[in-house]
């Protein structure tokens, strides 16, 4: 929705390095984050939430700022994996879509 913003749209980043992303809004009254990722077989896993400017993170992930109305959430991915490609969804609305190339494969 247009009361939801988030930044960056995508994010491409290399194997063993941090990723942040934010999560902001402009409803009235609500001061709650949510943080998910899709895999790519579409199950959501909890990363994590945000009441008003106090983070709970799941294990290998960062979350601060400030959750309330006009505020900012980061979400932080410690180190990334493959496995760290997914789309991430916060509540309320929109989606991130993050993509960590895994090693490069060898034909023999």
């Amino acid at each position: 929705t247009d009361k939801v913003h988030q930044n960056p749209a995508a994010l491409y980043k290399k194997q063993g390095k941090s990723a942040k992303m934010e999560c902001s809004h402009s409803i009235s009254g609500y001061d709650r984050i949510l943080w998910y990722k899709q895999s790519n077989y579409r199950e959501f896993v909890f990363l994590g939430y945000m009441t008003a400017k106090t983070g709970f993170p799941e294990a290998g992930f960062d979350i601060e700022g400030d959750a309330n109305a006009g505020g900012t959430s980061t979400l932080t991915i410690n180190q990334l994996t493959p496995n760290s490609s997914a789309v991430k969804h916060h509540t309320p609305g929109d989606r991130v879509r993050v993509h960590v190339p895994g090693p490069p494969q060898v034909s023999l």
